[in-house]
């Protein structure tokens, strides 16, 4: 699904010559640098370069990947995964089980006035509250974000952000990959969405790794409009790959009425609900 060869060129065909101090002229038809420029300027032979970009040099030193890492250029999330990439073959991952505990379900329910969830590596949705359930419009357990963004919606869909949207979740998948590449779910995932949506396959090529812990987030709802959140995204310190979701909207905004008027919905959003208030009774979660 990922490997190291593939990661160097395509952050070596991104760095400018210029600016890493290499003389330039109209003759030049390489994109990025050349190997052999990598090499010198990384202080490593041509020959072990072009050796770890053909996928032949195994186990590359720290001195070499910190090298590498500053002339490719690459942030914090590309160094830790060019790290991982470089390790797979001495330790594989093993893909969490996707079990979500009762204790996080019951800290999920605890949630009022924001759509919460619990999502794994692959962008499975394992479970949420009912304010969730009631902003995707279906089922959680059956969710998976990525599907959901390319395959089902689209760009006029549910996502007003979409081709952000689509970037965030691509970087994701990347690092996923990179974790664990011998998930077979996962790797049936990104098959599918390769062979499905003709962006994914433009965005994956170009192996751009992303870690997004929080930001903006904004959705076209059928019901009540244009939800503008704030996303808040907790990992799970128990090393299942977890993360805790929370849609957020700020005090006194567009988007808090709007999630107001979400909450007093039925979860077929056909009349308000006539559940007890939530400080009294918190959302239903659902799980697998």
């Amino acid at each position: 699904m990922d490997d190291l060869a593939g990661f160097l060129r395509t952050r070596r065909a991104r760095v400018d010559p210029a600016a890493a101090g290499i003389p330039t002229d109209r003759r030049r038809r390489v994109e990025g640098l050349r190997r052999e420029e990598v090499a010198h300027l990384s202080g490593v032979s041509v020959d072990y370069y072009v050796r770890l970009e053909q996928g032949r040099a195994t186990q590359p030193s720290e001195q070499v990947l910190d090298a590498l890492a500053r002339v490719l250029g690459l942030d914090e999330t590309e160094r830790g995964h060019l790290y991982r990439l470089a390790r797979q073959r001495r330790r594989r991952a093993k893909a969490p089980c996707g079990r979500v505990r009762p204790e996080l379900l019951r800290v999920l329910g605890l949630v009022a006035g924001a759509p919460a969830l619990v999502m794994d590596h692959r962008l499975d949705v394992l479970a949420g509250n009912r304010l969730a359930g009631l902003l995707f419009g279906r089922p959680l357990p059956s969710l998976n974000i990525a599907r959901h963004l390319f395959l089902e919606e689209g760009e006029h869909g549910l996502y007003a952000g979409w081709e952000s949207c689509t970037l965030d979740v691509v970087g994701h998948l990347r690092l996923a990959a990179g974790t664990h590449p011998d998930d077979p779910r996962l790797a049936s995932l990104i098959g599918d969405l390769a062979m499905g949506s003709e962006r994914f396959r433009r965005l994956w090529a170009r192996a751009d790794v992303r870690a997004r812990t929080h930001g903006p987030k904004a959705y076209r709802h059928p019901l009540v409009g244009l939800l503008e959140l704030h996303q808040e995204n907790f990992a799970l310190p128990d090393g299942s790959g977890m993360e805790l979701v929370v849609l957020s909207a700020p005090p006194g905004s567009p988007a808090e009425d709007g999630l107001r008027l979400l909450a007093a919905l039925d979860a077929d959003g056909a009349s308000p609900a006539e559940d007890e208030p939530s400080h009294h009774r918190p959302p239903a979660v659902t799980d697998r």
